[in-house]
């Protein structure tokens, strides 16, 4: 399983849950440009794609014929998944699970993600103010405290001056062409989102042909309010002989 993220820090909580219900690997890198992950010279989702498909080569040049390789990718990361099982890419991608992917786009919010990739990075005086812009950036306040370590992957330090690891050109990525992502692979897809996401509704997903599932309850971070029951969206999926 792969579940290109922000930063592979934040599915850490999973990790227990995996070792009881997931019999097979699992990588969670950080998106380019995000974490510990250089940046790009220029921001799209094929290239965000083909960052993370250059890691997994050789993870996927080692899959036996009875291993399924399923792709699990969170709002941003729901679509660089959809562009890795693109069929041009001949990766032996079994399934995408896109979760909580923002559909449509408003001129205004691409007008406001184009002036935020233009920005310069902001520089914080101490980490625990850095740590709290992080979090409302990452729409992850209120689910880790400013001084939990997964924020740490989030942040850098330089000079004794804290700012975002994110690079802030990576606002710059646009809007995702669903149509088009689906149209361009040939393996089953699941859309999912939380049932209380202001950021995707039930209708723009089931406008797209593919199944939709809702989480009652939940938000645009389902994976982290309810780890099991996101993970549960993987069990159809799961090879014949494994949990």
């Amino acid at each position: 399983m792969v579940v290109p993220s922000w930063t592979g820090e934040v599915w850490l909580p999973w990790a227990p849950l995996l070792e009881r219900r997931w019999a097979g690997r699992w990588l969670a890198p950080d998106l380019a440009g995000h974490g510990w992950s250089p940046p790009l010279p220029a921001y799209s989702f094929e290239a965000l794609a083909d960052r993370v498909a250059a890691g997994l080569g050789p993870a996927a040049g080692r899959l036996g014929p009875r291993d399924r390789l399923v792709i699990l990718g969170h709002s941003l990361g729901g679509v660089v998944a959809l562009a890795l099982a693109a069929r041009s890419r001949r990766l032996p991608v079994d399934a995408v699970i896109g979760l909580g992917i923002k559909v449509a786009w408003s001129p205004a919010e691409l007008d406001k993600a184009r002036e935020l990739a233009e920005r310069p990075v902001t520089w914080f005086a101490g980490r625990d103010e850095a740590a709290r812009r992080y979090l409302r950036v990452a729409r992850l306040a209120g689910l880790f405290a400013p001084d939990h370590p997964v924020v740490d992957a989030g942040l850098r330090r330089e000079d004794g001056r804290w700012r975002l690891a994110m690079d802030p050109a990576a606002f710059a990525v646009g809007e995702p062409r669903l149509p088009a992502l689906l149209a361009a692979t040939d393996v089953p897809v699941l859309l999912a989102r939380g049932e209380q996401d202001p950021m995707v509704t039930d209708a723009q997903l089931k406008e797209l042909g593919v199944p939709v599932v809702t989480l009652p309850g939940l938000g645009h971070n389902a994976h982290l309010e309810d780890p099991a029951a996101v993970l549960d969206l993987l069990a159809p999926f799961a090879a014949p002989d494994r949990p």
